[in-house]
């Protein structure tokens, strides 16, 4: 046979040529599709440069620059008011409490959602095996939905107007997606580890800490930056569960900047440029995991 695509007699497989790189026309369309990936780059690279660079211009230039120079335009002169303006609006007190949030809220999610993922795993039990569903219906219902019956039990047990009335929702929230990633994570694990564990004598307890904990590092670091993100950014549960100047967190804190004659939009793109330092640090930390322990399962 001669043809390009060759059957193999009974199983309907192809088995395609190898393309000669050393045909000019092949030589071509390989430089099409590279400047077609060049040029989506160059986009791509555009729509995250360009905001960027409008935040950080903005920080820098005085309210009045900002009217008379445009928004585009570099600065004709740098000025830092806008940043010790943070200082007088008590955006200190506000960082310190997202900071509270966020670490409450991660070490809360990661106490909880490995030791659910793994009774999910290696539970023999119906009940165990009827929890799994539950949590992914969790997914399914966003905080919009519910936040009226959470407002009612955090009036209920007095926790309103605390940072554990945000600690707690956000938390929970964060449990469905963070037990569905430990979960997969955890299933890439031979299970003769385990029954190894089991033949020397292991307890369950030492099985989970020498062979869990170590495999499912990954998975941990992903849920961590994940449930991270979700407490530093979350604005319904404080908007709604806090009152106080004092118990405000950065997505609340920025509605300083707004009154009744505008906006101060270079005030408040230099709080928003230095409430983004602790998510981008928290992702630099993270991210040889994220990518490894979102995809744990798909390759099974």
């Amino acid at each position: 046979m001669t043809h390009d695509r060759l059957e193999y007699a009974g199983t309907g497989l192809y088995r395609v040529p190898p393309v000669d790189v050393r045909d000019p026309e092949n030589r071509r369309l390989s430089r099409y599709r590279q400047a077609l990936v060049n040029i989506g780059i160059a986009l791509w690279l555009i729509v995250v440069t360009v905001p960027l660079y409008f935040i950080v211009i903005t920080s820098l230039r005085t309210s009045d620059a900002y009217v008379e120079e445009g928004a585009m335009r570099p600065p004709s002169q740098i000025s830092f008011d806008n940043h010790a303006r943070m200082l007088e609006l008590g955006f200190g007190r506000f960082i310190v409490n997202s900071t509270i949030v966020t670490g409450a809220t991660v070490l809360l999610v990661l106490g909880t959602a490995l030791p659910a993922a793994y009774s999910i795993i290696r539970g023999r039990s119906r009940v165990t095996r009827m929890v799994f569903p539950v949590f992914l219906l969790g997914l399914a219902i966003p905080a919009q939905a519910v936040i009226v019956p959470i407002y009612l039990v955090i009036t209920r047990v007095h926790l309103y107007d605390s940072l554990l009335a945000i600690i707690l929702p956000t938390a929970a929230f964060s449990l469905p997606m963070s037990i569905v990633v430990l979960t997969s994570n955890l299933r890439d694990i031979s299970t003769d580890l385990y029954e190894a564990m089991i033949v020397d004598g292991g307890t369950a307890v030492q099985t989970f800490l020498h062979v869990v904990l170590p495999s499912a590092r990954p998975g941990f670091v992903t849920i961590g930056v994940f449930s991270g993100l979700n407490a530093w950014n979350g604005f319904i549960f404080p908007l709604v569960l806090t009152q106080s100047d004092d118990q405000r967190v950065v997505p609340l804190g920025l509605w300083n900047y707004q009154n009744q004659f505008g906006t101060d939009v270079p005030g408040l793109f230099a709080a928003v440029l230095i409430s983004a330092v602790p998510v981008l640090a928290l992702y630099l930390f993270g991210r040889r995991f994220l990518l490894k322990g979102l995809s744990a399962g798909y390759g099974n």
